[in-house]
């Protein structure tokens, strides 16, 4: 069962009504994976220094803003801890306004609003009003750390909560070349409307969504379910574990290690499997015993007869 968003209250005027806020789309859209057509191994992007070429941890990683080409001033979290409006689960409506008012432009994402325990009556009360007076509430909503404008809406038994976009997030059509004037202006006919009106209205029709299907994906999905039973056509990815913004990347440079070493031409010797240290706190019987152990062991062996064959 889906989980609500928050939950909180729907406030006009004095009435508060409790309800919870649920998602009102469902993602359908297939999600691919870039693999290397050599060895079908996924591919994995990583965090480099643009002029060192160096990966970079996701500790040293800050956010920065380009206020002009190649100039960047770094923002930091408590500056957009301080941006962040209050976080409080409500939906304060302003103001109510004509449903037709608000161009479809407007429009941004769906919500559901479900009213909480006992909370049905003012529910009720407000979608039946707005469906008898034919207007929307404009309000305003925290989801998650950021402020929406949205628009309360009646739509059959539910009230439906849709973002909104801020005007300064449209682009006005007259930006564009548009065909402007009347008709006339384009030596439009009187019979030309006639015919154009008698088309539309022989394919009128009720509005049915459930009509209408992604054919694209329908099609990719019975694809992708005939290469998974095709031989050899799938190949096994192991997860990986999520990278996690604070964890320190720890990668060892072998070649850079290689060549330290062959420039500096020295090595750490490495201890010998007979020599067992000793530490100072065993007891003599202990040690003795280490010693009878390490004369046992094959590397001790070996030494001794060699010795033999050479005297």
């Amino acid at each position: 069962m889906a989980r609500p968003i928050w939950s909180g209250s729907l406030s006009f005027g004095l009435l508060n009504i409790p309800v919870s806020l649920m998602s009102g789309e469902r993602r359908t859209d297939l999600s691919f994976r870039m693999l290397d057509s050599r060895d079908k191994k996924p591919i994995r992007f990583e965090r480099v220094n643009a002029d060192t070429g160096e990966e970079v941890p996701w500790k040293d990683i800050v956010k920065a803003f380009e206020y002009d080409k190649g100039s960047y001033v770094v923002i930091e979290k408590e500056d957009i801890a301080s941006a962040a409006p209050e976080s409080h689960e409500s939906v304060d409506v302003e103001a109510f306004v004509d449903a037709g008012s608000i161009g479809t432009r407007f429009y941004e994402k769906p919500y559901i609003l479900v009213p909480g325990k006992k909370a049905e009556k003012g529910y009720v009360l407000l979608r039946e009003t707005l469906k008898k007076t034919g207007r929307i509430g404009i309000a305003r909503v925290v989801i998650r750390t950021r402020e929406y404008l949205c628009a309360v809406m009646p739509e059959d038994d539910a009230l439906v909560l849709m973002l909104l976009r801020y005007p300064q997030e449209l682009v006005d059509p007259t930006d564009y070349k548009l065909p402007t004037g009347s008709a006339s202006s384009y030596r439009i006919a009187d019979k030309e409307f006639q015919m154009a009106t008698q088309l539309i209205d022989s394919m009128a029709a009720e509005w049915a969504p459930d009509a209408y299907h992604d054919a694209f994906r329908e099609r990719l999905s019975d694809i992708i379910k005939k290469r998974i039973k095709a031989k050899g056509a799938t190949a096994k990815v192991p997860d990986e574990p999520a990278h996690r913004e604070d964890a320190a990347t720890n990668v060892v440079d072998f070649v850079a290690l290689l060549q330290k070493s062959l420039k500096d031409n020295t090595r750490t010797p490495a201890e010998s499997s007979d020599q067992v240290p000793v530490k100072k706190s065993t007891s003599k019987k202990a040690a003795k015993k280490t010693t009878k152990k390490a004369a046992k062991s094959p590397a001790t062996r070996a030494a001794k007869k060699t010795a033999r064959k050479a005297s």
